[in-house]
């Protein structure tokens, strides 16, 4: 779809999701613009999404949380909408240093939205996370109660409840809050993978990165209230989260503020994602089970009817997809054939 090549900032551009809608965005003639301060990504992303998409992006490198280097981007480039992606993202971390993941995460969204209203730029596609819902009943509708149980999903709790309000004062805003449920697998070309400077705790990049030849992988918990006792959770390829960007980017005009499940609508287990995986490597892991980690819900899964209605987006790769793009990650990372 033709657009006249509007400027999107992408917020956190160079991580694992920006650096995938970065790529659905050029493919799809907008400009891309990354503001990105490398805490949690690296440079060769942005190399990478240009290899992938042969054109060129608009990098700064700096902190959201700086309210002049902001302006200076606003004030160089009309800017015609946000996809805010920059923020601390580690359920584990965030019980660990929680001032550190309020001041970081709230902050840098309110400077933003500032900088925003002073240049008169009122459209932003934010990123949430299913973790709003904390320990809610299925379904998983947008209409549930806001319960998060991590100060991490606190935080995006409270910056959907700004954005609301923020929609409510000024009529003239165009806001989509997208909630993730769980993003997996890597871009087709192998260039775009998930890579943490700090410590993982999510379950395909423990997968992917750990040695198996010298150690045992970890299942945290086996004594859940699910058919197998591990956790359930909704897995959507990236790649299929990315195409959600673009279609809340290209309906932003039609809402005021809206909110919008993303995932598959389908739980599995951890044990059934370790065994798919295991199929597409072709060989079994020394698995051991441990504890349950504090803030861990059983079973997380969207209700994806409101998003496939409103914004006609569905996700279409399954679990098979999604572990054998991880396998393949797989193979590269540990140099097998």
């Amino acid at each position: 779809m033709l657009n006249k090549m509007k400027n999107i900032i992408i917020t956190g551009g160079a991580g694992y999701i920006g650096s995938h809608v970065a790529v659905s965005l050029l493919e799809n003639n907008y400009n891309v613009i990354i503001i990105d301060n490398f805490s949690n990504s690296y440079l060769e992303t942005i190399q990478n999404i240009e290899k992938i998409t042969r054109k060129k992006i608009t990098l700064f490198t700096a902190n959201v949380n700086d309210k002049s280097a902001l302006q200076q981007v606003f004030k160089q480039y009309e800017i015609y909408a946000v996809i805010h992606l920059a923020g601390y993202k580690s359920v584990l971390e965030s019980q660990e240093s929680p001032l550190t993941y309020y001041d970081n995460n709230l902050t840098t969204t309110i400077t933003l939205l500032e900088v925003m209203k002073e240049n008169n730029c009122h459209k932003i596609v934010f990123s949430s996370s299913a973790t709003v819902y904390g320990n809610a009943q299925l379904p998983l509708t947008e209409d549930k109660p806001l319960t998060p149980v991590s100060p991490y999903g606190k935080t995006k709790a409270y910056i959907e409840n700004i954005l609301s309000d923020l929609a409510a004062s000024d009529p003239t805003w165009r806001i989509v809050i997208l909630r993730y449920f769980n993003p997996v697998a890597s871009h087709s070309s192998g260039l775009l993978v998930e890579k943490s400077k700090g410590k993982v705790n999510n379950l395909f990049p423990n997968l992917i990165n750990t040695d198996f030849r010298t150690q045992p992988f970890n299942i945290y918990g086996n004594d859940y209230p699910t058919p197998d006792g591990t956790c359930q959770r909704d897995y959507i390829h990236i790649t299929d989260l990315a195409l959600a960007h673009l279609t809340a980017l290209e309906k932003i005009n039609q809402f005021n503020c809206e909110v919008f499940n993303i995932g598959t609508g389908v739980p599995y287990s951890v044990k059934l994602i370790v065994e798919e995986f295991e199929k597409a490597i072709g060989f079994n892991l020394n698995k051991i089970y441990q504890p349950r980690r504090t803030g861990d819900v059983a079973v997380s899964c969207a209700d994806v009817n409101k998003a496939f209605k409103v914004l006609g987006f569905k996700a279409q790769r399954d679990i098979k997809q999604m572990c054998a793009d991880a396998a393949k990650t797989f193979k590269d990372v540990h140099n097998l054939k």
